[in-house]
């Protein structure tokens, strides 16, 4: 006997889901203290872990990681022989960067064009509202028809790995059959998709010493070696004359053969500035699904106002390296590190420190989980297949989850479609795919049950 279908449930529950996650971007929930404080990411803990009381899970606790941040674990008993489903989601979130170009606080959520605008919309504290609304939909539709846990991470943004070596030291406590990984998303608004690779990344800053203190630009310049010249040089040397990634030894060759992202998609959406062009080599896909990647994310220098005619003495930079499926995380530090010893110029010392790190990620889109999923997505989205794409961000957890749990099948679903705008300004999510993946994450579960039980 089942209650009212599951899409309607999910419609008449979307006022309810814009309230809770209006109350969850209002956290500035940045796990970095140095940013914002750290009452922030614990205001956001607690409000997760009542919000799992409330739905009736069991065992919800805030599990202090050794990273310092917290992780929020609950779960929810399902009919007796039932499989068991985690759903993850993070509540940490991306700084705002410049506040002032954000068309309203991206600490409140804001309707406007007919999208829900505020930093973590997407990314991914909607994703944490999406488990709910399938949950709820579920529990109005006949109940839960699988074993839940739900796990939702404190610091995923930072990439420090406290809920993977939390994970490794507790290795039963996020067992589970099938895994819904909720901080991906769809290729474009509309169009379901699951992704089945995630690169990798390494994060190192790297710092040059040229001269005990700054000198007078005009009594030594020429000849004092400047640290931010040497810098430049340096992380120019990352790069080909076509913005192709070169780190010595690293391998950058590699074809992306699913499906494709045409180029003048990619110029709209990343907003790319008429008459700029891309840089690398090889397809769109080619370049950020399946090649590694390298930015430099940051540099320590002085600012251009109130700057002085100075020689500078030291200099620092933070640098990302995404690192495609089929290579090693581990390796490319290596290698990166070799890389940014041998090619710093003029002798400068250099000391390199590494401060983030995960492993690419691939999964079996042949798998039963992926074969429910899409049946779930065809409803959800009628008239649409679902489609697989590779993604060029990177989910740590996701190696360690499958290296803990080699038989469970892991999927890859979410709301950070490009419109979105993650990590940047006016980051929003689009209500109605937050309604449609609910949707579709509430027919998995049930599809998935009724697989098991055959």
């Amino acid at each position: 006997m089942t209650g009212h279908p599951i899409p309607e449930t999910v419609a008449s529950l979307m006022p309810r889901a814009k309230a809770e996650l209006t109350e969850l971007v209002a956290f500035q929930s940045v796990a970095d203290p140095a940013v914002y404080p750290r009452s922030e990411c614990e205001g956001a803990a607690e409000w997760v872990a009542a919000a799992l009381r409330s739905e009736g899970f069991q065992d919800v606790a805030l599990l202090d990681t050794p990273d310092g941040s917290q992780s929020v674990y609950g779960l929810l008993p399902g009919p007796e022989g039932a499989p068991t489903v985690l759903l993850y989601a993070h509540y940490d979130v991306q700084p705002p960067l410049d506040e002032s170009a954000w068309l309203s606080p991206p600490f409140e959520l804001t309707e406007r064009d007919g999208r829900w605008f505020g930093r973590g919309t997407a990314d991914c504290k909607g994703g944490f509202i999406m488990h709910l609304l399938a949950l709820r939909a579920l529990k109005a539709d006949g109940g839960v028809p699988v074993s839940v846990k739900v796990i939702v991470e404190g610091s995923e943004e930072q990439g420090t790995g406290g809920l993977e070596r939390y994970a490794e030291a507790h290795p039963g406590l996020l067992a589970a059959d099938t895994i819904v990984i909720g901080d991906t998303g769809n290729f474009r608004v509309g169009l379901p998709t699951v992704t089945s690779t995630l690169r990798g990344m390494t994060m190192l800053r790297v710092q040059l010493d040229t001269l005990e203190g700054n000198l007078h630009s005009g009594l030594f310049g020429g000849a004092a070696p400047d640290a931010l010249a040497a810098m430049i040089q340096l992380l120019a040397s990352l790069r080909a004359e076509d913005g192709s990634t070169t780190v010595d030894g690293l391998t950058a060759d590699e074809e992306w053969d699913g499906l494709q992202y045409p180029e003048e998609e990619f110029r709209e959406d990343a907003k790319v500035l008429d008459g700029v062009g891309l840089i690398g080599a090889g397809t769109v896909a080619d370049r950020i699904w399946a090649r590694p990647a390298v930015t430099v994310i940051g540099i320590d220098c002085p600012a251009v106002v109130g700057a002085t005619p100075s020689v500078q003495a030291s200099a620092r930079a933070q640098i990302s390296l995404r690192v495609p499926p089929g290579q090693n995380a581990d390796e490319a530090t290596k290698l990166l590190t070799a890389h940014l010893l041998a090619h710093a110029p003029w002798g400068a010392k250099v000391s390199v420190e590494q401060v983030g790190q995960g492993q690419p990620f691939r999964a079996d889109v042949t798998s039963p989980a992926y074969i429910a999923m899409a049946d779930a997505m065809r409803v959800a989205y009628p008239g649409q297949e679902m489609q697989s794409s590779g993604m060029g961000g990177s989910i740590p957890l996701c190696n360690t989850l499958a290296g803990l749990y080699p038989d469970a099948e892991i999927l890859l679903i979410g709301l950070s479609e490009p419109e979105a705008k993650i990590h940047a300004v006016n980051e929003s999510v689009s209500p109605e795919e937050l309604e449609r993946l609910s949707v579709a994450e509430a027919l998995f579960l049930r599809n998935y049950a009724a697989s098991k039980a055959v």
